[in-house]
């Protein structure tokens, strides 16, 4: 085997194992009562569920997100690296993150400095491979597109 084909393997192994902790040990699995945001989000073709409850340090900047669900590893895992990656950022930057993250499952082009701002996300990017997988990947994002797209106020 090639040195090269090496540390693909080795950076897949590390990947799968990003997404398997966060299955197995999701951070900020909690309700959040009375939370400013609020969305639902579920996958019908899968069954996979999750709920985000988001409360802001002011109009602009996640203060607490934790959120709750089901389903398999690649949604859940995103879930959970979503509340890690998004605390304390501005609504902007979280705009940009999803965007950055859609480009990178989907298998479209990102630069290494969009990649630095997705952090453990980019375990994900294997997702690109399998189309029937990206809606799990997103679905917290666009779960989390949601909650923002209902309060007018921000």
């Amino acid at each position: 085997m090639s040195s090269s084909n090496q540390s693909f393997n080795e950076l897949d192994d590390i990947y799968q194992d990003i997404i398997i902790d966060h299955y197995r040990r999701p951070r900020n699995k909690v309700n959040i009562p009375d939370p400013d945001l609020f969305s639902r989000g579920f996958n019908p073709f899968c069954g996979d569920e999750v709920t985000l409850m988001i409360t802001l340090a002011t109009k602009n900047q996640i203060k607490a997100i934790g959120f709750t669900g089901q389903g398999c590893s690649i949604s859940q895992a995103s879930a959970s690296i979503l509340t890690e990656l998004i605390k304390g950022k501005s609504l902007k930057e979280i705009v940009e993150i999803s965007d950055v993250f859609r480009n990178l499952v989907k298998g479209l082009a990102v630069s290494d400095e969009d990649l630095d701002k997705l952090g453990e996300l980019e375990a994900l990017k294997g997702v690109s491979k399998f189309p029937v997988r990206i809606k799990c990947a997103l679905l917290p994002w666009s779960t989390l597109e949601d909650a923002i797209s209902k309060n007018k106020d921000l």
